[in-house]
């Protein structure tokens, strides 16, 4: 039973890693949108997004391949 709980909690941290990095990923996105609305330099939200989008999707990703390698070599008791 403990085993389940702890299972349950790390698929809720995953999918919590995922919500967060796609919230960011829109949230640039929609910071580059307004900016081309108010025609205003784009400089700033370009290179944000260009440094921290591939940097939360590489953290995800690296956590999600962790969790899918530790449930992989886990053994069955």
């Amino acid at each position: 039973m403990r085993s389940r709980a702890i299972f349950v909690m790390q698929v809720i941290s995953l999918l919590g890693i995922w919500v967060f990095v796609l919230g960011v990923s829109t949230w640039i996105i929609h910071l580059i949108r307004v900016a081309n609305k108010l025609q205003d330099a784009e400089t700033a939200s370009v290179a944000i997004s260009l440094v921290a989008v591939p940097v939360f999707l590489t953290g995800a990703s690296v956590l999600t391949y962790v969790f899918f390698g530790i449930r992989r070599g886990a053994k069955k008791e």
